[in-house]
């Protein structure tokens, strides 16, 4: 089992800059991807980024490359998402998730999600 725990959303203006932090407790070394997740209202929820545990390679949503940044600090066990040039449309709630190398190509683990508001 792997437990993740969110923080750092709040309330942002336009334009103003956030860093979430996802800390990962349990089954680290078995890792394989973390991700980050937004969802709003009743939409579906929407990919953000993406990091390799070991290898550190990233991937992001095209609404957010050149905003937000993706980072983990291994010896921390801890996953940040670094955002700026916050818009309005970026306001949702923030998940990360865990992808196990034993379990590869599904986020079993999810964060109880941290809220994010860009007010206008």
């Amino acid at each position: 089992q792997v437990q993740l725990v969110e923080s750092g959303g709040g309330l942002v203006q336009t334009g103003g800059s956030l860093r979430l932090s996802c800390a990962a407790s349990g089954r680290t070394f078995s890792l394989n991807r973390m991700a980050w997740f937004r969802q709003t209202g009743g939409k579906e929820r929407e990919f953000v980024a993406v990091i390799g545990w070991r290898t550190g390679s990233t991937d992001y949503a095209d609404s957010v490359k050149g905003r937000f940044t993706i980072s983990r600090d291994n010896t921390k066990n801890t996953m940040y998402l670094q955002m700026s040039s916050l818009e309005p449309e970026d306001t949702a709630v923030y998940y990360c998730a865990a992808e196990d190398r034993i379990r590869p190509g599904t986020y079993g683990y999810w964060g109880q999600g941290t809220q994010v508001t860009v007010s206008s």
